[in-house]
Parts: structure tokens; sequence; C-alpha cells
């Protein structure tokens, strides 16, 4: 067996590279959370091949003194922590001192810096430079370099063939390097940043607000589909964007969590986020957001892993019931408080490049009403004799609106009540296809998803009365009778409770026969029957605790089904604007029980588009 020794430097700063300085994204970030950390307010980086071959950033921070120069390179060696008490109170974005020594380990490497100091002698009127190859650092030399750092690293693990194989093509791992910029630009809006690779210029980012910095980099979509989060608690304070749930996505490609300015993945964060849209996310679909949590340094350990990208929280329960409760009441905002969403042409305009994106106004914006003023200009009037089928209504215009108004785009002088209301979703014009509820608002046109957004409603009601202990019954005149399978007859027996507290007064009338005295007044008599077995059917296999726990949201969502407006049910004007009036009252009314979207809007505008009007 071969004897105990001591590893070259060289080799350990290569294994350390290998958990530190994965591929080229890995030591970009390295490098620019160093710019950070040196009070840059420029940074500038360039890529060649993806990184492999040139990674360049430069930036216009304090410098690094010349007899400095090759101790930067060397490893554990940091002007940021000097403690055990140091190291638990770390705001800074780099600390170990191991990032620079490995990538000088496994690639060609050059580092340039001149100081902020005021030039005292001949050596600080201009920067020095130091090379590193194979772990050889020179010696210091004279070079042309502005205030502020830069390093360069040339041919990513070139001495280390067996890792450089694992790295992917030069595309992707620009795409990995694009990111990683995008997060760092994320965090830091107040720094300029820009980035080339293969000479040609992908981002230029100039110093802007956290607002105008989202919308250059996630785009105008996000902006318009996100409500503000912000809520501070005794020492934590979140803000930012989520994202609705017509923004999800397929994949997690626009989760961003910062915490104390540092992008992690924390599982009890993802899972408390997870959680805040579980009642209205769709499917499989990911929810997309740009948070920022900050806290005392002390209360989060940094120092949990090689590249700093996960973090372990010292009060985690806490931590998950902050993020959750916040995001779910930024989600939750009923529409009443709310600007509606455009979700039409204008919304998806991609014309417009990020720099053209408006700083975002948050949707929590009540609109002032005038109530007198509505009732004095505005009525509603459905079919009337003799007219046309579908001619469902129309909206009657006050006096100073004249009929010639209407030609060249007199629509725009909508009645007072289309310009200023309290009712987002407008009133009711009719239905289309027994479908759709076809409304009239302030900017446009609103079509409504009836069942869903019923469905919506009726789930919401069922969740705040089963937290009030009970869900109201009515008593019905003549008790239904229907089959039952044996095990839902003991499911009766054994469950009496439960039943009650869903609303369900179930008896059995022989061991294959059971009895319906009251059942759920949101529900229909016509789905007594089938409801009442399904909730039997749950009972049955996840017993009456998880039903009502973590099965609860699943078994009250079939119950909002099957009491909610079936497709090509008619409904009259009146019940229409009964439906709209609840969706803007209730919580999360923007989306269906399965995070499908319950309604858009179509603005004048987006008709315009369509019809070509003024070309």
């Amino acid at each position: 067996m071969p004897s105990i020794h001591l590893l070259p430097d060289l080799l350990i700063n290569q294994i350390a590279a290998g958990e530190v300085i994965e591929r080229p994204a890995s030591a970009l970030k390295e490098l620019m959370e160093n710019s950070l950390d040196a009070g840059s307010t420029d940074i500038a980086v360039q890529l060649e091949g993806g990184g492999v071959k040139l990674l360049r950033v430069r930036d216009n921070g304090k410098g690094i003194a010349k007899n400095e120069l090759p101790l930067a390179l060397m490893r554990h060696a940091t002007s940021k922590i000097a403690s055990l008490d140091d190291l638990q109170r770390v705001a800074s974005m780099g600390f170990r001192g191991e990032a620079l020594a490995s990538m000088a380990a496994v690639a060609q490497l050059t580092l340039t810096s001149r100081t902020t100091t005021p030039s005292r002698t001949a050596e600080d009127a201009h920067g020095w430079k130091v090379e590193a190859i194979d772990g050889h650092i020179s010696e210091p030399i004279p070079s042309s370099q502005p205030q502020g750092t830069t390093i360069e690293l040339r041919e990513l693990y070139f001495n280390t063939p067996a890792r450089r194989k694992f790295l992917k093509t030069d595309s992707t791992e620009f795409t990995h390097c694009d990111e990683t910029f995008k997060r760092i630009a994320l965090s830091r809006p107040d720094v300029a940043f820009s980035l080339q690779h293969n000479g040609k210029t992908v981002w230029q980012l100039p110093a802007q607000t956290i607002v105008e910095r989202i919308a250059a980099i996630l785009g105008n979509e996000f902006g318009e589909a996100a409500v503000s989060v912000e809520r501070q608690a005794a020492n934590l304070s979140l803000q930012g964007l989520a994202a609705l749930p017509a923004y999800s996505r397929s994949t997690r490609d626009a989760q961003y969590f910062f915490v104390n300015g540092r992008f992690i993945r924390d599982k009890v964060a993802s899972h408390a986020l997870r959680q805040a849209y579980q009642d209205i996310l769709h499917h499989q679909r990911h929810p997309a957001f740009v948070l920022f949590l900050d806290m005392p340094p002390e209360q989060v350990d940094v120092n949990v892993h090689p590249a700093k990208s996960e973090v372990r929280f010292r009060e985690s329960q806490g931590i998950h019931q902050f993020l959750f409760h916040t995001v779910q009441e930024a989600l939750s905002s009923p529409m009443k408080d709310s600007a509606p969403p455009q979700t039409g042409a204008a919304a998806n305009d991609e014309a417009a490049g990020p720099s053209s994106h408006p700083a975002y106004t948050p949707r929590q914006q009540p609109i002032s009403f005038d109530a007198a003023q509505r009732q004095a200009t505005y009525r509603l009037w459905e079919t009337q004799t003799g007219e046309p089928e579908g001619n469902v209504g129309w909206v009657e215009r006050s006096d100073t609106h004249h009929a010639s108004s209407q030609e060249n785009d007199g629509y725009r002088d909508a009645p007072p009540i289309l310009q200023k209301t309290e009712h987002p979703l407008g009133y009711a014009l009719g239905q289309l296809s027994g479908v759709y509820i076809l409304a009239q608002n302030a900017q446009g046109l609103i079509v409504v998803d009836m069942h869903a957004a019923h469905e919506r409603i009726v789930y919401e009601r069922l969740k705040a009365a089963l937290d009030n202990e009970r869900i109201a019954a009515q008593p019905l005149l003549i008790p239904v009778s229907f089959y039952a399978e044996p095990l839902d007859v003991a499911t009766v027996e054994a469950e009496q409770e439960t039943l009650h507290k869903l609303g369900f007064d179930l008896a059995p009338l022989s061991p294959t026969q059971l009895a319906l005295r009251a059942m759920p007044t949101m529900l229909k008599q016509s789905e007594s029957e089938t409801m009442a077995l399904e909730v039997l059917r749950e009972l049955r296999e996840y017993g009456a605790s998880r039903a009502l726990t973590e099965r609860r949201n699943e078994l009250l969502a079939t119950m909002a089904c099957h009491a909610s407006v079936r497709a090509n049910h008619a409904l009259s004007i009146t019940e229409m604007n009964a439906l709209l009036r609840e969706m803007e009252q209730t919580e999360r009314a923007d989306q269906c029980n399965h995070g499908r979207p319950t309604w858009f809007q179509m603005t004048m505008n987006d008709l315009d588009k369509m019809f070509m009007r003024g070309k």
C-alpha cells in the first residue's frame, strides 16, 4: 500500500476546481461576484466559444494592490473574513478564497488591476499584471489598466482533458453563462452590466430601477402578468414580482429567488412558493417570479455548498410560512382591488424591445367610481321583441354623445360608466355558444368562461365554509335514495361527523342502498347522487383525516365542479352580471381550480389591429 503523503498544491487546486468551477458559467459567477464585492458600478463580460476559449470580466471596482496580486491567486486567501464570527455574518458574495486559485489551476489566467488609492509613487500611476499557468504565478509587471480589475481566463481545463471533455457545445455553455449573467444582473440593478459573445453584444444594461431591470431581462409580458409582492415582518423583508398563473411555464426557467442579494435554490423556499401557487396553477406548470428576501446574515448559513448556491436557514419553518403567506396573499387579491390585466394583442406585442418597457404599475390599484353618474348614463337592455335572435343588448349613450361621433372612431367617446367604473369586468352583453359571457368594460371586450369562473367562486366559498368548521346544508323535502357499494354504506356509518362537516346527511337504507336527506346548499340536487358517491370514495380511499387536511382542496374542487353552471346553460343578463360581480369579489378568480384562465381582455386597440382600422 502506498505511503501517506501530502498532495501537491496544483493538484489540490485542480481537485477544488472540480467542485467550484464545474463549467465556464461557474467561473463567470465567481468573477462577477468578486467584482460586486469590490464595489464596482460597471461590469463588462466578454466570452468566446461559450466561455471555454475566453472568459474576461472587467470592472471599475477598488482594485487590488501590486503586492497583493500574487496572494489573490493563492488558495484560501481572502479579504472578506478573518474569524468564525465573520463567517457567521458574512454579507459579501465571495468569501472562501478558493475560486481564483482553482481557476489558475485549470486555465491560463491573467489578472490585471489598478487600485483607487491616490497616486503617490510611480507604481500607483498604472496598473499591474500577473499571469498564472499550471499553478505558477509570475511576478507583477506594469500594465495599462484603468481603475478596477480585469481577469481573463483562456482555454478552460486545457491541462485537464478528462474534465474538458465533459463540457458541452459552445452554444450550451454560453446558455449557462447567459443565465448566470442574468441572475447576477437581476440581483444588482444599481450596477451597469454588459455581455458580449464572440464579438456580438448580447446585453447592455445601464444602472436602473429593479422594475426596469426585471422588465429588461424577463420582458414586457412578465411585467404585465405579475403582481407586486412586498411585506415586512420583524426582521424579514420580501419584495419583488410574482407572475399570475396565466404566465406559468413548462420549466423553472423564470424563477429567481434571492437571499440577501444572492441567487439560491433552496428546498424550503421552493416548497413554500410552490404551495402559494397550489390552488391556481395548472397541472405540471411552474410559477414565475423574481423575489428578494432580506434578513440578518447571521440567520442564514451560506457556507453549505462550494458554489454557494444553497443556504441553510436557522429558522426554516418561520421562513417557509413567511414566504407562503406573503406570496399567496399577493396572488389572492380580489379583482375588485385590481386593474384588469391585458391578455390580448397589446399584452403580447413582442415588437417592443426590453428598453421600451414602462415602469411596472402594481395591479392593486383601486378604480375611482361615481355611482350617480353610472345610474344616469348607463342602462343595459335585454333583447327586444322583434329584434333578430342573438341581438342581446346594447349600451344607451348619454345625450351628449351624438350619432355622428360614431363615425371616424367615435366609439372611443365611450359612455362615462366605461371611463370611470368600479367594475373591472364591466357589464354583460350576452352569451356565446352557451359557454362564454361577453362583457364590455372601460378597456374594451371581456370574455369569460362561465363554468370555470363559477367553479372558482363555489370552490372559494366551500373553503371558507369548511374553515368555519361546517358547510351549510339544506334538507331535502323528499330524500333521494340510490344504489351504493357495501363499502360506501360502511363508510357512511363510520364517517357521519365528517359527512356533516361537508354538508351531507346520508343514512343507510339497506346493505346496498343509501338515502340522501340533506346536501350542501351550494350544490345542485341534480348532481347530488354523483357528488355523494365521490365524497364517499374519497373518504374510503384516504380516510377522514387526510380528506380534510392534505386532500381537502382536491375534495372541495370536485364538489365545486359539480356545483358550477355547465356549458349550454342559458343565463339572463342579470345572472351574467351577478356572476361578474362575484368574480370581482372572489380571491384567485383569474384562474379556475385547475389553473386555467377564467377570463381575458381584448382592448379597443387589439380590435383595431385585428380589423386594420386606421390603415
